[in-house]
């Protein structure tokens, strides 16, 4: 494994441009521009099981869906993700059960270098972002790197998730913000 992939993979600061990732992005690139040409639901299944790191039983995601690596991804039972979800995975995502994702969601792992010298020289890193089970994420959701969605919670449409949310509430808002609780 590559110095850069290793970093990457550990949450430290690295360089994306390396050949070994090319190699993951231009089998992601293959696998995923297969899975949107919406072959029929078996041949779509047997892509998704070969591009992500563990697709539970019973989970629909529907065309387009970009990914950046996707063996970073876990989708658990009975999760759908709508059209035009992006999983920016240098980091994990993890997706519990039941879990329900709307349209143009975006689940970001990638964070850059705020000091300009290393932002220009392509530094980045990737820290995980973790959604629980029976999670409600409304269309248009923005899960930034580094957070966690508990179980049970509801992300109103078009928020922006910067913080960790509990179990059991809902948030909505830019930045996201709990207005109350459920249940």
């Amino acid at each position: 494994m590559g110095v850069n992939k290793e970093r990457m993979l550990a949450g430290d600061w690295y360089v994306p441009d390396d050949e070994e990732l090319a190699a993951d992005t231009r089998r992601r690139t293959e696998l995923c521009a297969a899975f949107n040409a919406e072959p029929p639901a078996e041949e779509r299944r047997r892509i998704l099981a070969e591009l992500l790191g563990s697709l539970g039983a019973d989970v629909g995601i529907r065309p387009p869906f970009r990914c950046d690596f996707g063996y970073h991804i876990t989708i658990g039972d009975r999760t759908f993700v709508n059209f035009g979800a992006v999983f920016l995975d240098a980091a994990p995502i993890t997706l519990g059960a039941d879990v329900q994702i709307g349209p143009n969601v975006q689940l970001l792992t990638p964070t850059h270098e705020l000091d300009p010298a290393r932002r220009r020289a392509g530094w980045e890193r990737a820290l995980p972002v973790t959604i629980g089970d029976n999670v409600w994420l409304g269309g248009g959701v923005i899960v930034c790197p580094g957070v966690t969605i508990g179980p049970d919670t509801v992300v109103g449409a078009g928020s922006v998730v910067t913080r960790d949310l509990p179990a059991g509430v809902l948030a909505v808002g830019n930045p996201a913000r709990v207005v109350r609780e459920l249940g």
